[in-house]
C-alpha cells in the first residue's frame, strides 16, 4: 500500500519560456505530478507562455502536459505577461507560481510586482541576481518582508546544489572566506580537452558542435556568464558588486571581438591555435592544467574572473566534461574546504534545479515532508 498524505497543498503554475530547459521542466513535471499528488502537492500547469504566443487553461482547469506543445501551436494566443499574471491570479488555487525558464532581461523586471501580489517566482534566469542592484534588492526586500518567496538555485551550477549550500553556511554562522570554481559547463569542457598537441579551434569546434556553446562562441569565450554568476555568489554573501565591478578575463582575441558574424570568427579561430598550445605546454611542464575560474574573497569583497593554472593533484584539474565544481573555504571549512561537484550544463539538471526549487517552495508554503 502507498502512503499518502492527509494533506495536500495546490499550486497554480505559469512557466514562461518552454525553451529547452522549459521543455526539460515540462517533462519533469508530467511524469512527477502523480508521484507529486500521492505526497500531497496538487501542482497545476494553468499557462505556458514563449516569445510570442502563450496556453492558457480555462478557468478552474488545467493545461495537458501530454500535448501541450501542438497545443501551444493550435490553442495559442498572443503572448502576454499580464494576461498570464491574471490568469493565475483568476484561479481559486491559493499558492501561484512564475516559473522563468528564459534568458530574458525584461521578463525580470516582473518579478517584484509578481511578488507584491504574492506571486512567487522560481527561476535558473540569472539577469536579476546580476543586474541593477536595486531590481535585485526590490526582490530581496519583497522576500524578506514575507511578500512571496524567490527561489533561484538554478542560477549557478545549473542542478548543483550551490546557493542553498552557501545559504545555509551563512545562516548557521559560518563566515565565507574564500569561494572559488569552475563555472562555466562550456569552459570547462574546452579547457578539459586541451592538452598538449590539441587544437584550441578544434576543441571550440567540437563543443560547438556537440551543442555546449551558445551560437556565437564568443558569448562563451568572454567569460561574462561567470562573472554574472560570481556577482550571484558575492550579493549572497553581502557584496554589493555589479559585474562591471569584477575584472574579467577573456578569451576571445581582441582581434576578433568586433568580428561581423560568428561564422567569420570560427573561421579565423585557428589563429590563436599556437598561442594556446604554448600556454598548455608551459603548463603541463609544470605539472599543471589550466581551468577558468570565478572567485570571490570573503576579507577584501574583491571577485576576479579568469585563467588560471591548477596542479594536477587539485580538485579542479580532475574535472570531466561539463563539469562544475566550487569550493568554499570558510571559518569551519578551511583544510579541506568544502566542495560541490557535478554536471554544471544542460537542460535536464538545470531543469531538475528548478524543479528541487519547486519541491522546497512547496514545504515552505505546508507541503508535507
Amino acid at each position: 500500500m502507498q502512503w499518502r498524505s492527509t494533506q495536500e497543498i495546490s499550486l497554480a503554475v505559469g512557466l514562461i519560456g518552454p525553451g529547452l530547459v522549459g521543455k526539460a521542466l515540462l517533462e519533469q513535471l508530467r511524469v512527477q505530478i502523480p508521484r507529486l499528488k500521492n505526497k500531497g502537492i496538487n501542482l497545476e500547469v494553468r499557462g505556458i507562455m514563449d516569445s510570442q504566443q502563450m496556453l492558457l487553461a480555462a478557468e478552474g482547469d488545467k493545461l495537458c502536459l501530454d500535448t501541450w506543445g501542438d497545443d501551444l501551436l493550435s490553442k495559442c494566443t498572443d503572448a502576454s505577461l499580464g494576461v498570464l499574471t491574471e490568469c493565475l491570479k483568476a484561479s481559486d488555487t491559493p499558492h501561484r507560481i512564475i516559473l522563468d525558464c528564459t534568458a530574458s532581461k525584461m521578463v525580470p523586471t516582473f518579478y517584484a510586482r509578481w511578488m507584491e501580489q504574492g506571486i512567487h517566482v522560481v527561476t535558473p534566469n540569472k539577469r536579476l541576481n546580476s543586474g541593477p542592484l536595486k531590481n535585485w534588492q526590490a526582490v530581496k526586500a519583497l522576500q524578506a518582508a514575507g511578500q512571496a518567496h524567490y527561489m533561484y538555485e538554478g542560477t549557478v551550477g545549473a542542478g548543483l546544489p550551490i546557493i542553498s549550500t552557501l545559504k545555509t553556511l551563512l545562516d548557521s554562522g559560518d563566515e565565507v572566506q574564500r569561494i572559488e570554481g569552475v563555472l562555466s559547463g562550456t569552459l570547462s569542457y574546452i579547457l578539459n580537452e586541451l592538452r598538449p598537441g590539441i587544437k584550441f579551434s578544434e576543441v571550440v569546434w567540437g563543443a560547438k558542435r556537440r551543442g555546449f556553446t551558445e551560437p556565437d562562441p564568443r558569448d562563451d569565450l568572454s567569460g561574462s556568464d561567470v562573472t554574472r554568476k560570481v556577482t550571484t555568489l558575492a550579493r549572497e554573501c553581502g557584496q554589493l558588486v555589479s559585474p562591471e565591478d569584477i575584472p574579467t578575463e577573456s578569451l576571445v582575441p581582441e582581434s576578433m571581438r568586433s568580428l561581423a558574424s560568428p561564422q567569420e570568427f570560427m573561421s579565423r579561430l585557428h589563429e590563436v591555435d599556437e598561442e594556446w598550445e604554448h600556454r598548455v605546454r608551459e603548463a603541463d611542464e609544470r605539472g599543471e592544467v589550466l581551468r577558468y575560474v570565478g572567485s570571490y574573497d570573503g576579507e577584501s569583497g574583491l571577485c576576479k574572473v579568469g585563467l588560471r593554472s591548477f596542479l594536477k593533484s587539485h580538485p579542479f584539474a580532475s574535472l570531466t566534461s561539463t563539469e562544475n565544481i566550487v569550493q568554499f573555504t570558510t571559518s569551519r571549512y578551511t583544510a579541506p574546504p568544502l566542495i560541490v561537484r557535478g554536471p554544471g550544463a544542460g537542460p535536464a539538471v538545470t531543469a531538475a534545479g528548478v524543479f528541487g526549487d519547486l519541491i522546497t517552495l512547496a514545504r515552505y508554503l505546508g507541503a508535507p515532508t
